[in-house]
């Protein structure tokens, strides 16, 4: 059984996707890091919701503090005044929330495109070398079809993991917004009890 003579090193193989796979990389960085940023922060978001919810005063330092602090002011309102302020409280807190998260997701669905369009320049390289020398050399077409076969791969380790946190960001997103949602819905049914 043959074997190969010369074993490229991780470093070397994303050197074959040449300027594309450095794109690639570059961006997959960026989203990694974006999105584990964006978990942390959630995490202690999420931990702040928590404490706030198991607390009697309303505390500015969080989404739900602040949205609780909304629905103590307009108590005396009427319900329609009430549920109005609260659902603009609730919308001024979804940018912070939500802040980063789109950012992955685009960055999860260009990079298999930039994958393709590398290895569509990598075909492309490897005709032109065919139309100048001909099929003789299989060592001359090596470069082009190396450098298809590496970017479609980068593209897929950055797109794979991206989605992933994505969804994951996503849905700690949600989560945090569902529980203001529902502590609005409770304000709005003790106001209702009360009148």
């Amino acid at each position: 059984m043959p074997t190969l003579s010369k074993h490229h090193s991780l470093v070397e193989r994303a050197q074959q996707g040449k300027e594309v796979g450095a794109a690639i990389i570059v961006v997959g960085i960026i989203g990694i890091a974006i999105a584990f940023w964006k978990l942390y922060s959630l995490y202690m978001v999420g931990l702040a919701v928590t404490k706030q919810t198991k607390s009697k005063t309303a505390s500015s330092n969080n989404p739900l503090g602040r949205v609780l602090k909304v629905g103590q002011d307009n108590f005396k309102k009427d319900i329609d005044t009430l549920e109005l302020r609260l659902a603009e409280a609730i919308m001024a807190e979804r940018p912070s929330i939500e802040r980063g998260i789109s950012v992955v997701r685009i960055i999860s669905v260009v990079a298999p495109l930039a994958g393709l369009l590398g290895t569509v320049t990598g075909m492309i390289v490897t005709f032109q070398q065919i139309t100048l020398y001909g099929t003789g050399d299989p060592k001359l077409m090596a470069g082009g079809i190396s450098q298809a076969l590496v970017t479609t791969v980068l593209g897929l380790l950055v797109a794979i993991p991206t989605t992933l946190l994505h969804s994951f960001t996503a849905s700690s997103a949600k989560g945090i917004i569902s529980i203001l949602e529902e502590q609005s819905t409770g304000i709005l049914a003790e106001h209702s009890e009360t009148s």
